[in-house]
């Protein structure tokens, strides 16, 4: 299958490897020539600019970091809405279901449909290829674009309806999201209290309170204090921003979200919108006094 792919980011650069790897014919194009050399030499065409993409492949993917950027690469000047071939959009971004929708009817005055298409599962999901991918659309374009997103991961049709998958991975994240603070939140009580972090993990791995976060997150990336699971707390406040306005939109009580997204706001503030989202724990932890885990799982009062 011939596709076109914008924005080789962390998760756009894997996902679009495996589709070559797929033997798809694959045309990119990112902003930074370091990225678009490297897929070329794996067999990769390069292109221009998100116009130049559209007007030689009639399925384009995009992987991009925000709502802006969506939107100027899908509808602005020199996008895919200019291209002379393309057919269908896929956006594999998180941009809430507003700017889902609001893309999707700019598009179809040229008619070219658009498949919301975000996912789930970090820079490993994408380079094992077991995302979650979540799909909303028109279902006669899903069923042609459906052996492609096969390649990134396990493959979701949410419904027809513009948007649908939006909101479909803005509740998967805002659990995540809950999941990573408050496990933090948990360990750093117990540490407190004298026990040991990586004991901690192995209970809760082992009864109820299994999650996510203990189950990834804390093993791999912040018992270790590397913070490099792949995912930056700037993208994870975007979402959780995002889950908030659409629960607000519906009418909905969100004691909990909004409790979470305020302890999202102090993560943000304090270490910065390009920190690793594991670094979740510190502020939590410089509230208690303790640093949780390092060498050798190790817990210590500052």
């Amino acid at each position: 299958m011939e596709i076109g792919f914008i924005g080789l980011g962390k998760m756009g650069f894997p996902m679009a490897r495996r589709l070559i790897e797929a033997k798809h014919q694959l045309t990119v194009f990112d902003t930074r020539k370091e990225v678009l050399d490297k897929l070329v030499a794996l067999g990769a065409q390069a292109a221009s600019s998100p116009k130049d993409i559209a007007d030689r492949c009639e399925t384009v993917m995009a992987s991009l970091p925000s709502l802006q950027a969506s939107l100027e690469v899908a509808t602005g000047s020199g996008g895919v809405i200019e291209g002379k071939r393309v057919k269908r959009f896929i956006d594999l971004s998180t941009v809430g279901s507003h700017m889902a929708v609001k893309i999707q009817g700019l598009l179809a005055k040229k008619n070219i449909v658009q498949l919301d298409s975000p996912v789930s599962g970090g820079v490993g999901g994408a380079e094992k290829g077991t995302l979650a991918v979540m799909v909303s659309g028109p279902r006669a374009d899903f069923d042609t674009a459906k052996p492609a997103l096969d390649v990134i991961g396990k493959v979701f049709f949410i419904g027809e309806k513009p948007g649908s998958a939006q909101t479909m991975k803005l509740a998967n994240n805002f659990l995540s999201a809950t999941a990573v603070v408050a496990t933090s939140e948990a360990v750093v009580m117990g540490v407190k209290a004298g026990l040991d972090p990586t004991v901690m993990i192995d209970v809760i791995n082992s009864g109820s309170g299994l999650n996510t976060a203990s189950r990834d997150k804390f093993p791999r990336a912040i018992l270790p204090r590397t913070f490099d699971f792949g995912f930056a707390t700037g993208l994870m406040v975007k979402d959780v921003r995002l889950a908030l306005e659409e629960m607000k939109s519906m009418g909905l009580s969100m004691e909990v979200a909004e409790a979470v997204g305020r302890l999202w706001e102090v993560i943000i503030r304090d270490q910065g919108p390009d920190s690793d989202f594991t670094e979740a724990i510190k502020p939590i932890e410089k509230a208690a006094g303790v640093i949780v885990g390092g060498a050798k799982g190790a817990h210590a009062a500052k």
